[in-house]
């Protein structure tokens, strides 16, 4: 079934994102992960591309194994990166062939070692090139994704709106936000996207911290901040795993009661492929 045709029964809606394992023992973890969070009745999971599309082919087993074995939606991210039209056509007919109706189109991140983007020859330039391929070509429901804080390759924040607006016109049908942590900046972002005319569902995109050196480089690389004082509280208690866990979720519990009061459509949870964070979130908003 389409996401988009779920959203009208589903509200709040929750989804969460996973990353294709390297190995076999990571597989099996990801589907104890997945049958943890299938109680919650998730509007839909996603699989991401890796960097680079370096995991195409695991990318499109296992969103094909997971909407078989489940009976869970379960949305592809497709990236630009790497890849020709040909080849993006060979994905994306593997996906209709296996029953899978939604996709997530990105332009994508460079492959490791590579400062920047390149266009592929016989490629895509932007995320909206290829949302404009896959409608003319299938009939996929198609998302798109958002930078409430603005793409950091960007020149500013209202270049990044239209190129934004170009993916919606294209055929992005809802969208999903880069992490942040101050649901401010979410509502802002909205606020500016509907002042432009983009009218989309958008999903807010949260990930509990339970790391601080890895949620520095997450953010470093997504263009996303920490608020001063949270990161102070984090930074406090580096040393101890259970604090800096506690204070993560604490924050990521009110940080979702505040965007589901304040009417945010659903949340997309950042699970790094573990449930335990987003389970005690979820239950918390029982």
């Amino acid at each position: 079934m389409k996401i988009i045709e779920k959203l009208a029964s589903k509200k709040p809606s929750f989804s969460f994102e996973f990353f294709p394992p390297k190995d076999e023992e990571g597989k099996e973890r990801l589907f104890e992960t997945v049958a943890h969070l299938a109680p919650y009745e998730p509007t839909f999971v996603s699989v991401t591309y890796g960097a680079g599309g370096s995991t195409r082919r695991l990318t499109v087993e296992l969103t094909l194994r997971i909407e078989r074995e489940t009976g869970i939606e379960c949305m592809a991210h497709l990236t630009c990166v790497g890849a020709t039209r040909g080849e993006i056509h060979g994905v994306l007919d593997q996906l209709r062939d296996g029953g899978v109706q939604n996709v997530l189109a990105l332009r994508g991140d460079p492959p490791q070692g590579q400062t920047g983007f390149v266009v592929t020859e016989g490629g895509f330039a932007h995320a909206s090139e290829l949302i404009e391929f896959v409608r003319d070509q299938y009939d996929f429901c198609l998302a798109g994704a958002c930078y409430p804080e603005k793409h950091p390759e960007a020149p500013s924040p209202e270049a990044d709106l239209a190129a934004l607006k170009k993916k919606v016109d294209a055929g992005a049908e809802f969208l999903v936000t880069q992490l942040f942590f101050d649901s401010r900046d979410y509502f802002a972002f909205v606020d500016r996207a509907r002042a432009i005319g983009i009218t989309v569902p958008i999903f807010a995109g949260v990930m509990p911290i339970t790391n601080v050196s890895q949620i520095k480089r997450f953010t470093a690389m997504c263009g996303a901040h920490i608020p001063a004082d949270l990161l102070t509280r984090l930074e406090a208690v580096h040393g101890d795993a259970h604090q800096v866990r506690r204070l993560g979720v604490e924050h990521a519990i009110g940080q979702c009661r505040a965007l589901l009061d304040g009417g945010a459509p659903g949340i997309h949870f950042y699970t790094l492929n573990r449930s335990t964070a987003t389970v005690e979130i979820l239950e918390a908003l029982r």
